[in-house]
């Protein structure tokens, strides 16, 4: 078997869809689902606020989901639940950028918890992690994504229903294959 075709069987590969650069379709093994992508379409010079999803291959690093909104998903991947003061720091200038942190937090952090349901569900791609570095990018998500398919911040979405259903197919060796 390939190396390509054995990917297709054991990763996450991440596909625009032609002609729509916020749309794209993720497939694992047979299974092919529709996804959003990020508002400026996808790069290989990811930076912070550009909106695009980058290119490349990412480990999952962590399944999170919200406990009050959803029940604990089936998962091989490690799995935590997020609590109100869950947050995800975006500033590039501070020592916990692109990491979890606690909310209130002194630097720009993103708040995990939501009430838009995007983030019921998501998984942590290992983007720009081991090393960080500053202002390439953080808080790049598999999650939950918004009716029709809107545009993410760079993140990839799909259905949560779909997400649930990939969730317990993953395990701790599966990546993410982002290419064009």
């Amino acid at each position: 078997m390939s190396r390509i075709a054995r990917a297709r069987r054991t990763h996450l590969i991440v596909r625009r869809v032609s002609g729509r650069a916020t749309r794209g379709i993720l497939q694992f093994g047979l299974l092919c689902l529709p996804c959003a992508l990020g508002r400026s379409g996808m790069t290989a010079f990811k930076r912070e606020g550009d909106g695009a999803t980058p290119l490349g291959r990412w480990p999952l690093r962590v399944a999170l989901y919200n406990p009050a909104r959803v029940m604990r998903p089936r998962t091989a991947l490690p799995l935590r639940a997020i609590g109100r003061a869950d947050g995800w720091c975006d500033a590039s200038g501070d020592r916990n950028y692109n990491r979890a942190v606690r909310q209130p937090y002194a630097a720009s952090a993103e708040r995990l918890w939501r009430e838009d349901a995007l983030y019921d569900v998501l998984v942590v791609l290992g983007h720009n992690d081991r090393p960080r570095v500053r202002g390439r990018g953080s808080a790049i998500f598999l999650h939950v994504a918004r009716p029709g398919y809107l545009p993410t911040e760079g993140c990839i979405a799909l259905r949560r229903d779909h997400l649930l259903r990939l969730l317990g197919r993953l395990t701790p060796s599966t990546a993410m294959i982002i290419g064009p």
